[in-house]
């Protein structure tokens, strides 16, 4: 980790980016569909260093085999503390379509939020992994 006195936020190593990743309970994946470019939650797990998400028939679905390029963001805030944290990661999505690569993806701590049947796999590799840490500013209602 290196303190960037410029921006007063500590620039994360790769290392503590993952552990981050590994940590969040919602992460945002942006995606371009169309001409244009969607954001949309996803629940992920951490897998060798890249990230494991399930869809459905869709949206993500078609983006990835489309373009595949992805940049997923993850933020949070330590409990009872005063730093937050966030991280981005640029990479590369591919669908997962051979049977040792989803009875592998099966075998993850990776369950959708809603009842909705989500019977793809989608592995992002990364290109590009980065992350800050700051103190949060304390609040105060407007005088």
């Amino acid at each position: 980790m290196v303190y960037d006195e410029r921006t007063g936020m500590t620039v994360l190593d790769e290392d503590d980016c993952w552990s981050l990743l590994e940590s969040a309970d919602v992460v945002r994946i942006a995606m371009a569909v169309a001409g244009d470019v969607e954001l949309f939650p996803i629940n992920t797990v951490v897998d060798n260093r890249t990230l494991v998400f399930r869809t459905a028939e869709g949206t993500k679905l078609a983006a990835t085999a489309i373009s595949g390029r992805v940049t997923v963001e993850a933020d949070g805030k330590d409990r009872g503390g005063s730093e937050a944290w966030s991280v981005v990661l640029k990479g590369d999505a591919e669908l997962l379509e051979s049977f040792p690569e989803i009875y592998q993806a099966e075998e993850l701590p990776l369950f959708p939020w809603h009842s909705g049947h989500k019977g793809r796999w989608v592995r992002i590799r990364p290109r590009e992994v980065q992350g800050r840490r700051f103190t949060t500013r304390e609040q105060r209602p407007p005088t």
